[in-house]
């Protein structure tokens, strides 16, 4: 596989174009250029579901962004090392019935030498919001 730039070991400025990239590619909502940011055997941890691989997480994606429409991500800096970054996260989206929520959450990254994520573990919490709280419209 081709490098993925940026590549650990990360600088603060690094660090935050890595986040900025992954924001972009999840506000897409197309589940295959999310997934191009993986290894191939990437691990996640997802509130309670394990999910292993690409295949695993275009299915997981393609899932999430059927169920959950008018999706829309913020990501936040929050640490990192050589190879890892922590980000703090929110989220709108829209149920089936048109209830609105903001998913609030941390994910811990770990990146292989070649730039692609090798494990996500995100800790997710949902709220439900009137219409008139929604923060990205």
């Amino acid at each position: 596989m081709e490098p993925r730039h940026p590549l650990p070991p990360f600088t603060a400025e690094t660090a935050k174009q890595k986040i900025q990239m992954a924001e972009d590619a999840w506000n897409s909502k197309d589940p295959e250029r999310v997934s191009k940011a993986y290894t191939i055997d990437s691990e996640w941890r997802n509130r309670n579901v394990f999910i292993n691989g690409r295949e695993e997480i275009v299915r997981f994606l393609t899932e999430k962004w059927q169920k959950e429409s008018n999706y829309r991500l913020k990501k936040e800096y929050w640490a990192h090392t050589d190879n890892r970054i922590a980000v703090r996260f929110e989220y709108e989206y829209q149920d089936a019935q048109g209830q609105w929520f903001r998913a609030y959450g941390n994910e811990n990254w770990e990146f292989d030498e070649n730039g692609y994520m090798a494990k996500r573990y995100a800790s997710i919490n949902d709220l439900a919001i009137a219409e008139a709280d929604r923060k990205f419209k």
